[in-house]
């Protein structure tokens, strides 16, 4: 069976994985934005946006761990904030994610939900289902359709404190920028990571962040 793994989480130095007051203009919370300049600057990030200039940057550190995170993912999982600002049922289908009409994902996508939507076929593979029977239901899923892949948790903070909280994730690579937020969404607030199980493993210096891996033993 793979991995149930976070990967390429970007965080600032102060803990935070979001700024606060997310919204349609910040959908990563005031300075969010912050916390993501060095996957930013890869060719991985690059190419994934089909933008013309992925040939022409280097590929160092930041970017093989950018590129490591996207390896064997069979299934990813979402929280509904990481799939759009939409609140309360939902009232159409219009809204089909930030990222246009072919995803990054290329696989089956589970998003946590409290309310009922057809799945959502998109471009490139990716196909986002809404799951409303909660995160143990949405994890049985994902597994399955990984088909012995590892599952990423793809954020954003909340949903990987309640896997994390309920010993599901088995390992985290986080990249913490060179960021102080001061608020916002804290990822390890109230949650004892040894008594979790979790040790530091690799630390790695990278162009623009400092790559953590933390493995659950």
């Amino acid at each position: 069976m793979g991995k149930v793994r976070v990967a390429a989480f970007s965080v600032s130095l102060d803990g935070f994985g979001a700024g606060p007051s997310q919204d349609l203009e910040n959908p990563l919370g005031v300075r969010g934005l912050e916390l993501h300049s060095w996957f930013m600057k890869t060719p991985v990030f690059h190419r994934m946006h089909k933008l013309t200039d992925a040939g022409q940057l280097p590929a160092g550190v930041d970017n093989e761990f950018a590129a490591r995170s996207f390896e064997n993912v069979g299934a990813w999982i979402l929280g509904r904030n990481m799939f759009g600002p939409i609140r309360g049922p939902w009232q159409d289908d219009s809204w089909k994610g930030w990222w246009g009409e072919e995803p990054p994902y290329h696989v089956p996508v589970f998003v946590l939900t409290h309310h009922s939507r057809a799945p959502l076929v998109m471009k490139g593979g990716t196909t986002f289902y809404f799951v409303k029977e909660g995160a143990e239901s949405a994890l049985n899923q994902a597994r399955e359709a990984a088909k012995g892949q590892d599952v990423r948790i793809g954020g954003g903070v909340s949903t990987i404190r309640q896997y994390l909280m309920t010993g599901q994730i088995d390992e985290l690579h986080l990249a913490f920028s060179p960021v102080l937020l001061g608020e916002g969404e804290n990822l390890f607030a109230g949650i004892d990571l040894p008594k979790l199980g979790f040790k530091p493993v690799q630390t790695t210096n990278g162009e623009n962040a400092n790559h953590v891996i933390l493995k659950r033993t």
